[in-house]
């Protein structure tokens, strides 16, 4: 049909098909109306094919012909290797078709695929890397295909693509074998394409139509990426020009990720749910949706059901008083009847236990244990002591005789598996339940002994979590034999306890269910009665003779009656799967105990099996009869076995727990007329707990069939599952409780679950219990039928209520195995589980993917399952995980491991290899999005300083002008000047100390070297540069004091200096560009450097990276002129420009502003009198020397304040990260400035090494005040952990504070700490306070305090103290109005040292008049004010500072430009970066961005790239938890990818530009549905 494209429809016909699918969409038209009309419309131009006279109108039905002797379909079924038959229904198989068709029609999911590296791909083979037009996939896809379904339903296949496709005018053409199956988008890359185009017919004139993303596809799939870009250049993010790049919405979008995105979001606007009310309710409580019920859902409409009584128990009277009575007789009366025959793996009997046997080995087990423990006075173990048996599944005989020794010596017996490895699965809390029955010895066969793991010495270690246990051999040659008058005292049956049963629940946790001696005997009794059971019948056992429906009639009630049990081993089914049915023949077995799984593995194998002979069996009781799916392999297996001699009547379903024994089995009837119960019920009704026969949506139903009637001697009804145990009514599912003496008793040892389980009493509708025994909970959930037939819906365990609806984990599982193919996972290995994430539980489900299939028929297959489940139980799935083969833990038995698997996913240790998640299908419950509210105007009045009832929230550092002190630098209006004078008064007085990597002093400048210095440099500018006065300068100086001495000289010869950071030598290409850029955005006439960056600026990697003919003049200046200049320039007006300050913003954009003389001395003046710095003090400064506070500290304070400043240049910390701490404490230095790398440079670097610092004399004890140099809100942790950690060398915890700049203002506060002791000596500052807010009234603009530790509490920590001569306002930033104390704003600063404006080459005046000369809307309009830019608010404290004035503490909160609206409502990236940094030990660093409004997370990750996936649902579970937000995009990087500039700030916006643009080389993309 490679024709098929060249077949468009006439317009008037897709007019008319849209219309009809606005009908259909609007319910105007049933679907079987809108098909016929469809098919009409479209049948004149679908091209005929030969022989394919099918019926039109059923466009997408599997037609299978079901006659009901065909064997032959099974084997197709078979050879193409299709899925589980436990879930086996071809009804439910074509119901998944239909459901997954109609998806397919509706075009509804094109989900975009994730992009994995190379390495992370599971297999080696080329196929998911060949382009689509080759696909491989999907031709084997096809022939296998073929084989099971008549050619008919390919041809119809192909139609709807081919329709879809000439409706959608999509002309990608695509050779993919015609039968790829009706999936989502299918096997091909280009198919997945097309569907993206498919957006609701209906529709489709009211949206514009969605970007076409084909050009993409075959960019799209291929996920290959060169090996080798994983090399040494890895250190640094290689984003090309990160600096020059566009940011906001001129994103470069050629990407294979832009493709991707736009398909995300395109799927994302396709309507799912009807929306939710959005409203906004003005409270601090975010509503959370609740979930409204329908008001059309079923209810119940039955009457009180009845209690049902069971047949009266007891018809035979010969029946021994007790068990261990029974074994006595058979083993006096008849030794030498057979009791078990065992076999080995080649299916050979191996041993005959006869009841002789068994009864003399059972007593010298008896006697051994009582008399051979311990010594005579003090024996180990007395009667009613427990005791583990420990016995392995092949070795039957041996547990047995144990079992009956522990009956016989009145131990009590707690069965358990044999723990291989001191790690398996569940085997901790087994240790557990072993160490809450007091178990202290425990038995084992001398096999089993030998296999268990030993220490070195040859002992038994203590396994993980299990109490120290006496290990006792059972084997009769290790055993003294009882003397001749010591005789077992043989009691009848009593209220003793018999036995303990583990029981495994559903979070992991092991129960022992305890089992009475009188109950024991009524089951066995009952058993008897209702199986038929006569003396001598053979009964052949698959199941697991441990527990349940295996040891109540392999080990138990077949003693009871003198029966032959074969048992057949777990590792015979493995190799042989026939084997039991073979042993059945062999021994002409009247009853055998399965499961469907042998049933089905039975039927997988007969085929090579001639002479089968089923005739012999009157009874097949099928243990797990109560799984609803268990109903396909009975009808399967007999539809196979009926022509082989099975009668129908013989299938004997049954329904069993640990805690109710036997509920209720279907009793062998002789009259093969009677058929068995069945029920054919609506999904949607079960899931809202009421019974509804199929309504005509014959697409989600569930056939049950009946598992008999209540046991003899038993009452049973059923109970509302949660609250009050309530009569269910007739038409409603519960869950069934029996009164009967065959029950167990309790939970050992916890009486509070016991009374919960084993002492209900069921209440009639007026509130009367019904009977005046107590009930026992069986963990079923169903109903009982007409006749009194009891129906099993699913387990209480495997119950998930997702929006108030109730799913079972059972079903889900079925329609996952419908979803053809199955080639790509295991069958049988799928896990579904619910999580609760965000107040609702979340489907969770995984499998585990075979080892050849390619990522691309996986991933088809994940699209397919969702959509088959949201089809047939309208329920989303959360996550869908696929794991490497054989990866999920098992359970002994060979299951998987349910709760460990759930723990595994939850802590991120399931190491899945692909993973989907589908937050934005299943979270309907986010709180609704907000409206903004029109805010006070300036019509509110304003009484004083009050806004609204609250003080206006403004503060001011100290008045400049008041202040009289001895500053000597005051009476100079310029830098230049300072330094003259200092230079003429004290010469040798050193200013500057640089240290080299190994603290040792690399130079050092005093007053008049540095002047002498400055001078010829000046002079050299004049001489060589031929400047003019205000000529920019660039200086591109590493950080020392080359730096310092440039850019005096430039003051003195007029000139504007720039300070610029050298490109780094290792990664030119990305460095040079940012310095080009602000050489030219600077106007820079010429440029000052040392030799080295001269030699690197001319280099051939630098002309690689820009074009280095264009750089203005470069002065070397390691080789000045020997000359002073004539005269040093005077600026004639101190509001001229003394320097530019070039930074980068965290946002990408590069600023420079304009700082004028006075401001810069004004600068100077202000730091001089908040920190109190003399020519006497010393400073040890750790910081970049190129913009911000960090330059006037490095450069600046020294020359006006005198003090000598100890210069630290950050790099070398790489180098010595020891190297600031030892500084500080070899020099005495009270102060230190420092900024956030330098500080996590520390913590991280010297984190174990505090003992050996302080061995070296390391001594931080004289440190009064340690600033961190920032731009950003405090980073509370970070401070603390510093503060933690060095605390033992002496650091006192407050002497770390922050300080904080911007932009328009270099520095609005800094905090030097007056410390106790030293109080006296400066003016005291009171501590910077911490308080704690509500993060989800930050998201609304509002700040409301909370206590420490509670909910979604967000610590703020005090920017710290305003500078003198500040004074700030908080501000609303949208109407400007002021705002009240403790409310969240702009900060506006007003100050001497602000900076003059933006230095653009643009001039663009709005932005500049706007940022730096802004008015209040009301209140004080006068003063003209600088917007910070930056969100937070004041508050004024308890404290007072040194006037005696209460102090008004400043909290940063962020700023404005980084923060993400979303929702609504405004998020800080920090707030999501730090949840996510908490979710899993691997998650080193995190950044967040949106992107056309999808949030996207790109995680760091230190660890191998297996763990990459887990961290995925991790990451959305806890934004959605902590943030109420759906993450659209996670992206897990390696480390080091993330861009941080010189501040230690995250540069988010160069990330997003280098995801977008394709540069991130990422480990896994995840794109969230």
């Amino acid at each position: 049909m490679a024709d098929r494209d060249t077949l468009p429809l006439p317009l008037e016909v897709r007019d008319r098909l849209a219309e009809l699918e606005l009908e259909l969409s609007e319910g105007d038209i049933t679907q079987k109306g809108y098909e016929k009309k469809r098919s009409k419309l479209i049948g004149a131009f679908l091209p005929k094919a030969p022989g394919k006279g099918m019926d039109p109108s059923v466009p997408h039905e599997r037609r299978t012909p079901v006659t009901p002797g065909s064997s032959s379909r099974y084997h197709r079924r078979r050879s193409s290797g299709s899925r589980d038959e436990r879930y086996r229904s071809d009804v439910h198989t074509e119901a998944v078709q239909a459901a997954l068709a109609k998806q397919k029609e509706r075009g509804k999911m094109a989900v975009p695929m994730p992009s994995k590296r190379r390495s992370l791909v599971v297999q080696s083979s080329m196929d998911a890397y060949t382009p689509p037009d080759t696909s491989s996939g999907s031709e084997e896809e096809g022939s296998m295909q073929g084989e099971g379904t008549p050619t008919s339903s390919q041809g119809s296949i192909n139609m709807e693509n081919w329709i879809s496709r000439a409706i959608h005018g999509s002309t990608t053409s695509s050779t993919t074998s015609s039968s790829s199956t009706q999936s989502g988008g299918s096997g091909a890359a280009s198919r997945l394409a097309d569907v993206m185009g498919q957006t609701h017919l209906g529709k489709s004139e009211n949206h514009s139509t969605p970007p076409d993303v084909t050009g993409y596809t075959t960019d799209s799939i291929q996920v290959e990426r060169p090996q080798g870009s994983t090399t040494a250049s890895r250190a640094t993010p290689k984003y090309g020009n990160a600096e020059l790049m566009e940011t906001g919405d001129g994103v470069p979008v050629g990407g294979r990720v832009s493709a991707k995105i736009q398909q995300l979001v395109n799927t994302l606007k396709r309507p799912k749910r009807p929306p939710l009310r959005e409203f906004f309710v003005d409270d601090f409580e975010e509503l959370l949706e609740v979930q409204q019920p329908d008001p059309n859902q079923p209810k119940a409409e039955g009457a009180q059901m009845l209690a049902m009584r069971g047949e009266q128990l007891g018809v035979v009277t010969n029946w021994p008083p007790s068990l261990e009575a029974a074994l006595q007789r058979w083993g006096t009366i008849s030794p030498k009847a057979p009791c078990l025959t065992t076999m080995d793996t080649n299916g050979k009997p191996l041993y005959i236990l006869t009841y002789g046997k068994l009864w003399v080995r059972s007593m010298k087990v008896a006697y051994n244990i009582l008399h051979k423990l311990g010594s005579k006075q003090e024996p180990m173990v007395r009667p009613g002591d427990r005791v583990a048996l420990v016995f392995p599944n092949n070795d039957p005989a041996a547990f047995m005789v144990a079992f009956y020794g522990c009956l016989l010596a009145e131990l009590v017996p707690v069965p358990i598996e044999v723990p291989l490895t001191r790690k398996d699965a569940g085997s901790q809390q087994i240790g557990f339940l072993l160490g809450s029955c007091g178990v202290t010895v425990a038995l084992t066969s001398d096999a089993c002994h030998k296999g268990l793991p030993k220490s070195t010495t040859g002992e038994i270690p203590q396994f993980k979590g299990w109490p120290k246990l006496l290990w006792f051999v059972t084997e009769s040659k290790h055993l003294s034999k009882p003397p001749r008058d010591w005789f077992p005292h043989i009691k009848d049956a009593n209220n003793d306890t018999a036995y303990i049963e583990y029981k495994t629940c559903k979070d992991g946790s092991v129960l022992g269910v305890t089992v009475m001696r009188i109950a024991l005997l009524t089951h066995c009794q009952a058993l008897t009665q209702s199986c038929g059971y006569t003396e001598a019948e053979t009964i052949v056992n698959v199941l697991d003779f441990k527990k349940d429906v295996g040891l109540w009639h392999g080990i138990l009630t077949s003693v009871m009656n003198m029966m032959h049990v074969i048992s057949i081993p777990y590792s015979l089914m493995k190799v042989n799967p026939l084997s039991w049915i073979q042993k059945v023949c062999q021994y002409k077995a009247k009853v055998a105990c399965v499961k469907s799984r042998d049933m089905h593995w039975a039927l997988v194998a007969h085929k090579d099996q001639r002479d089968v002979n089923l005739s012999s069996l009157r009874m097949l009781v099928v243990a797990d009869g109560s799984n609803p799916w268990s109903i396909s392999s009975c009808d399967a297996f007999l539809n196979v076995f009926q022509s082989k001699g099975l009668k129908p009547e013989v299938i004997c379903p049954c329904a069993s727990s640990p805690e109710a024994l036997t509920v209720a089995i279907r009793r062998p009837t002789d009259d093969s007329n009677q058929p068995p119960g069945r029920g054919v019920l609506s999904m949607q009704g079960l899931s809202h707990g009421v019974i509804r026969v199929d309504s005509e949506e014959k697409l989600s139903v569930l056939t049950l069939q009946d598992v008999g009637t209540a046991m003899p001697g038993a009452l049973m009804c059923v109970v509302k599952p949660d609250g009050v145990p309530q009569l269910c009514k007739t038409d409603e599912i519960g869950e069934l409780c029996v009164c009967s003496v065959a029950t167990g008793t309790s939970y050992y040892g916890l009486s509070g679950m016991t009374k919960n389980t084993f002492e209900v009493f069921p209440m009639n509708s007026v509130g009367a219990p019904i009977s005046e025994y107590p009930f026992t909970r069986t963990g079923l959930l169903g109903f009982v039928g007409p006749g009194g037939l009891c129906f099993i819906a699913g387990k209480m365990d495997g119950l998930m209520v997702v929006g108030g609806r109730r799913h079972n984990a059972d079903d889900i599982v079925a329609t996952a195995l419908a979803v053809e193919p199955m080639k790509f996972v295991y069958r049988g290995r799928i896990a579904v589980f619910s999580i609760s994430v965000l107040h609702d539980e979340r489907i969770v489900v995984v499998a585990e993917q075979r080892p050849d299939s390619t990522e691309e028929d996986s991933f088809q297959w994940m699209s397919r399952v969702l959509q088959a489940i949201d089809g047939i139980h309208q329920v989303g799935v959360y996550c869908l995980a696929l794991v490497p083969s054989n990866t999920l833990p098992k359970t002994p038995l060979g299951g998987i491991h349910l709760s460990e698997t759930k723990q595994l996913f939850l802590e991120g240790s399931l190491h899945p290899c692909n993973v989907l998640m589908c937050p934005h299908t299943c979270v309907t419950n986010l709180p609704k999005p907000r409206q903004k509210q029109p805010e006070i105007g300036p019509a509110s009045v304003m009484v004083g300083n009050l806004v609204s009832g609250k003080r206006i929230a403004q503060a001011s550092g100290r008045d400049l002008g008041q202040m009289e002190d001895n500053d000597q630098a005051r009476k100079f209006l310029f830098l230049s000047e300072v330094l003259q004078w200092r230079a003429q008064t004290t010469p040798d007085h050193v200013l500057y100390t640089l240290l080299n990597s190994r603290g040792t002093i690399a130079s050092s400048l005093s007053c008049v070297q540095l002047h002498k210095r400055a001078e010829k440099i000046a002079t050299m500018l004049a001489e060589r540069g031929h400047l003019q006065d205000g000529d920019h300068v660039a200086l591109v100086y590493p950080p020392g004091i080359d730096l310092i001495a440039a850019f005096y000289g430039c003051l003195y010869a007029g000139c504007v200096p720039i300070t610029v950071r050298p490109p780094h030598p290792q990664n030119i290409a990305t460095t040079l560009p940012t310095v080009k850029m602000i050489v030219e955005v600077s106007r820079s006439a010429c440029m000052m450097t040392t030799a080295v960056i001269c030699k690197l600026l001319r280099s051939k990697e630098a002309s690689a990276a820009v074009d280095v003919r264009t750089w203005p003049p470069v002065l070397d200046t390691d080789d000045l002129p020997k000359k002073k200049p004539p005269l040093l320039y005077k600026p004639s007006n101190p509001d001229t420009l003394a320097y530019l300050d070039f930074s980068v913003s965290t946002t990408g954009m590069l600023a420079g502003v304009k700082m004028s003389h006075t401001a810069t001395s004004a600068f100077c003046r202000s730091i001089k009198l908040q920190c109190e710095l003399y020519p006497s003090r010393e400073v040890a400064i750790c910081l970049d020397p190129y913009c911000g506070l960090g330059f006037v500290i490095w450069c600046l304070c020294s020359v006006y304040s005198g003090h000598q400043s100890i210069l630290i240049p950050p790099s070398e910390l790489e180098v010595n990260p020891a190297l600031w701490l030892l500084a500080v404490s070899q020099y005495k230095v009270r102060d230190t400035f420092c900024s956030y790398s330098v500080m996590e440079l520390c913590t991280k670097g010297l984190g174990l090494q505090t003992e050996s610092l302080k061995s070296r004399g390391l001594d931080l004890s004289r440190v009064r005040t340690c600033v961190v140099v920032a731009e950003e809100r405090p980073r509370i942790a970070l401070t603390q952990s510093f503060s933690k950690l060095f605390k033992d060398l002496g650091l006192h915890p407050r002497a770390v504070s922050t300080s904080f700049g911007c932009r328009v203002n270099l520095a609005v506060c800094l905090q030097p700490h007056r410390l106790g002791k030293l109080a006296d000596q400066g003016t005291s500052g009171p501590d910077p306070t911490t308080v704690y807010v509500d993060m989800r009234a930050l998201r609304h603009d509002r700040v409301r305090l909370v206590e420490r530790g509670s909910p979604h509490s967000l610590p703020l920590m005090e920017s710290g103290k305003i500078l003198p001569g500040v004074r700030i306002i908080i501000a609303n930033p949208e109407t400007k109005g002021p705002l009240g104390d403790s409310h969240l704003g702009e900060i506006w600063v007003c100050s001497g040292h602000n900076a003059s404006g933006y230095f653009t080459v643009y001039g663009d005046e709005a932005l500049q008049s706007d940022h730096f000369n802004s008015r209040l809307s009301f209140g004080d309009t006068q003063t003209i004010w600088a917007r910070t830019g930056y969100l937070g608010f004041l508050r004024r404290t308890e404290l007072t500072d040194a006037s005696g004035e209460r102090h008004d503490a400043l909290y940063v909160v962020g700023a404005l430009d980084e923060a993400m609206e979303l929702r609504g409502m405004r998020y800080h990236p920090i707030d999501i970066e730090t949840s996510v940094i908490r979710t899993h030990k691997s998650i080193t660093e995190c950044a967040v961005f949106t992107w056309t409004n999808l949030l996207v997370v790109v995680v760091e990750l230190d660890g191998s790239e297996q763990e990459a996936l887990d961290l995925v649902p991790l990451v959305t579970n806890v934004v959605l938890e902590e943030h109420y937000l759906i993450v659209g995009v996670v992206v897990v990087v390696d480390i080091g990818v993330i861009p941080i500039n010189s501040r230690g700030e995250k540069q988010r916006m160069h990330l997003r530009d280098g995801f977008l643009a394709d540069q991130l080389d990422p480990i896994y993309v995840a794109y969230n549905m």
